[in-house]
């Protein structure tokens, strides 16, 4: 019983800003759990060959991939709507594209505000609700908003994706409160520090890489693949009650000081 409790077989998961990184390794997971995908980047190039390897690995009739801009509501809508009539009903969305932008608050440009709140929290807005449509008529799905220990915690130099991560938290909420109640399950996934190619800069600054290593119970970076599990769970029937919620995925850095 616990092990189709997480079996995914015969679900159609999109996973945004998946040809690399996190969202990668966690739709690699799902199909490993049996889901079929819906693999999505902003780099056709790089998104063909995510897919191909997925293909050669799982599967072309389990292997979908498409391009769309997500922080745009007509081109969300109109690949929402490609995807559901091509390849089938979304019953698993994990929103996960995202950006990061390094600069002093009074140094921010607007521009670059915007960009990142656009990005990191509007996008994710964009694509749920249009995804949850579909959900709601259909009566049942799963939305998993990737948040960060930035949804609780926040550094210099980072304050836009601290805004945009407190808001992923407050909008899977939201979601909740609205459509929980059509047997859909919406939870976020709080990562802490991952080792990633977007973070290899901070894992080579040898200060940095030691405040992080003595901050983190676990004494060690997080790894993509640490968040395939959680994702599977919360894609999954093992989840069904579970709602609203942030997991933290930090190796304790978030209960400790």
């Amino acid at each position: 019983m616990t092990q189709n409790l997480f079996d995914l077989t015969g679900r159609l998961a999109l996973v945004t800003g998946s040809s690399r990184g996190i969202g990668r390794t966690i739709a690699r997971g799902l199909a490993e759990a049996g889901a079929s995908l819906v693999l999505h980047g902003r780099d056709p190039e790089r998104l063909a060959e995510t897919a191909a390897e997925f293909t050669a690995e799982f599967g072309a009739e389990r292997i979908h991939h498409i391009a769309f801009d997500i922080t745009d509501e007509a081109a969300v809508a109109a690949g929402i709507k490609t995807i559901e009539s091509t390849m089938g009903p979304i019953e698993v969305l994990v929103n996960n594209a995202g950006v990061q932008h390094r600069v002093p608050l009074v140094e921010l440009a607007v521009e670059d505000w915007d960009r990142v709140l656009r990005t990191n929290l509007t996008s994710a807005f964009l694509v749920g609700r249009e995804v949850a449509r579909g959900m709601i008529t259909r009566g049942s799905g799963k939305i998993i908003n990737i948040a960060s220990v930035q949804t609780d915690l926040a550094r210099p130099t980072i304050s836009a994706y601290t805004a945009s991560k407190g808001g992923i938290r407050n909008l899977t909420r939201a979601m909740t409160a609205e459509w929980a109640g059509h047997n859909i399950q919406i939870n976020a996934l709080a990562p802490g520090y991952i080792h990633t190619e977007m973070t290899q800069k901070l894992v080579d600054d040898e200060a940095f890489n030691s405040w992080i290593l003595g901050r983190t119970p676990a004494a060690r970076w997080g790894s993509t693949e640490d968040l395939a599990g959680p994702a599977v769970w919360l894609a999954s029937a093992g989840s069904n009650f579970v709602n609203g919620q942030v997991i933290f995925i930090d190796g304790g850095m978030t209960v400790v000081v």
